[in-house]
């Protein structure tokens, strides 16, 4: 495959100019967002009341066996509606969960599905929900707006503060036997509702806290500091990279203050909305190679690669950078290449306080050639500040292996 630069900055700049093209720079999908203390039970009080009788509850074996995922559908039950599980969600779903979850909705006759979970449950719920009167494989899907007409509507109710899934139009889905990710994304996989709800997030471990409130971090600063100014992305974003520097070291070091769990789910949600409008960027396009050939989790491959990756496009998304500086009180120095020096700094310093090292043994030097290809193909469909070099990517993984 031809990856010359010239080459690559023709890919992108058609597929930024199709894209707009096909949605135009408005905002994109509108669903309802319940908030605070009791969300949960205003959700599935909403499903009730539209009718639906059988839904199919998605999530994973850990909060089935501990109850939380009955604890946030008690709403359903109260109301009389049949409740069928697929609680087989794994980290990094595959088309395998998807099947498995799809034969239970037919059987069921299914009507509407709710994710009880992190960005894995919500990934595959959405993939579920286009299989109800399909039989294609869901590998045909890869891409955007390849899926069926006749998808069922997806309700979500995140225990998680991070993958923005609950607000998105995409899925990330797996696969095992390549070790490569997959997006699918189509206009019906929006949620119709999410639940926002902080008494669900109480327990959520300290180093899936830090992960997760990373991978909302670098949705925020990867959809500010894009080229394609769209709907309401850039305040969306920079209310995420607010809310994450304020409420994440609160939430690690007061895993039950309600404040800054509510706060956390709200950063993550206004992430989510604004890489629903513009995608994410050059780290993502780094950190999903990671996660899919070594299973490294999601936010933690995005926080090894986001800070070498601002370095190398710090001229370009200066200004950006520097206005971010300002809005989380990191800095107001007068110099723009100061204020941006300084928020990368500090972006290095949080994920260094909650616990996130920045390299990690498993990444393999064997790999790097073939993780720098995987890269610089994916990131070519991406409206970053601009398209790394396979030196600099090379340089990136480089500085993130343990030694």
């Amino acid at each position: 495959m031809l990856r010359s630069m010239p080459v690559r900055r023709f890919k992108r700049g058609f597929i930024l100019a199709l894209i707009k093209l096909l949605v135009g720079n408005k905002a994109s999908g509108l669903h309802l967002s319940y908030v605070g203390a009791g969300a949960a039970k205003q959700l599935c009080q909403r499903v009730a009341d539209i009718g639906h009788t059988n839904v199919l509850v998605v999530t994973d074996k850990a909060l089935k066996e501990l109850g939380l995922a009955e604890q946030a559908l008690l709403g359903l039950s109260e109301a009389g509606v049949s409740l069928h599980w697929y609680a087989g969600v794994e980290p990094d779903p595959t088309f395998t969960h998807v099947t498995e979850g799809a034969q239970i909705l037919r059987a069921a006759g299914c009507t509407a599905i709710v994710a009880v979970g992190g960005g894995s449950s919500m990934d595959a719920a959405k993939i579920i929900a286009c299989t109800r009167s399909s039989d294609a494989s869901p590998d045909q899907w890869v891409g955007l707006n390849k899926v069926p007409d006749d998808i069922l509507p997806v309700y979500a109710i995140p225990t998680t503060s991070g993958t923005g899934s609950e607000a998105t139009m995409g899925a990330v889905i797996k696969d095992p036997v390549e070790r490569v990710k997959m997006i699918i994304a189509a206009d019906g996989l929006l949620p119709q509702a999410v639940a926002l709800d902080p008494e669900l997030l109480l327990g959520m471990p300290p180093a899936v806290t830090a992960a997760t409130g990373i991978d909302a971090l670098t949705h925020g600063i990867e959809a500010y500091i894009c080229v394609w100014d769209r709907g309401t992305r850039k305040e969306n974003a920079r209310l995420a990279v607010q809310g994450v520097f304020q409420w994440l070291p609160k939430a690690m070091a007061e895993p039950d203050n309600r404040e800054a769990r509510l706060g956390m789910a709200l950063a993550a949600y206004h992430a989510g909305v604004a890489i629903n409008q513009v995608g994410v960027g050059n780290v993502h396009a780094i950190a999903h190679q990671l996660g899919a050939r070594y299973g490294i989790p999601h936010g933690q491959a995005n926080a090894l690669a986001l800070p070498p990756v601002l370095k190398a496009c710090v001229a370009e998304a200066e200004s950006a950078l520097a206005e971010l500086a300002v809005v989380t009180d990191v800095s107001d120095a007068a110099s723009p290449a100061a204020r941006a020096q300084a928020f990368i700094e500090a972006v290095s310093q949080l994920i260094a306080d909650v616990g996130i090292a920045e390299s990690d043994a498993r990444i393999q030097p064997a790999d790097w050639t073939l993780l720098t290809h995987q890269a610089m193909d994916e990131s070519d469909g991406y409206v970053s500040p601009r398209l790394l070099t396979k030196a600099e990517i090379l340089g990136v993984l480089e500085h993130i292996t343990a030694r």
